[in-house]
């Protein structure tokens, strides 16, 4: 089944954009749940986020280990924050 590796992006009310990587069976519904409130990480409740990329995988394993690479790569999450 496909999965996907997503990273989302806000901005706090001191103006610093801050990221967080995630993965998940649809795209869609996860994004609502975050943004919806009463779902989500704990860390992402409460804010407006914003898909900034994302990564289609034939597994939810290599999804899995693609986001675990990807929360380690501060340098790539710092590239797609200065691109917004």
């Amino acid at each position: 089944m496909p999965s996907f590796v997503y990273v989302l992006a806000t901005q706090n009310p001191d103006g610093r954009i801050v990221t967080y990587v995630g993965w998940t069976l649809d795209l869609e519904r996860r994004l609502a749940e975050h943004n919806g409130g009463a779902k989500g990480a704990r860390t992402t409740r409460g804010r407006g986020w914003v898909l900034i990329y994302a990564e289609k995988h034939r597994t939810r394993r290599r999804a899995m280990a693609r986001e675990y690479k990807l929360k380690q790569d501060r340098t790539f999450r710092s590239l797609l924050r200065s691109g917004l």
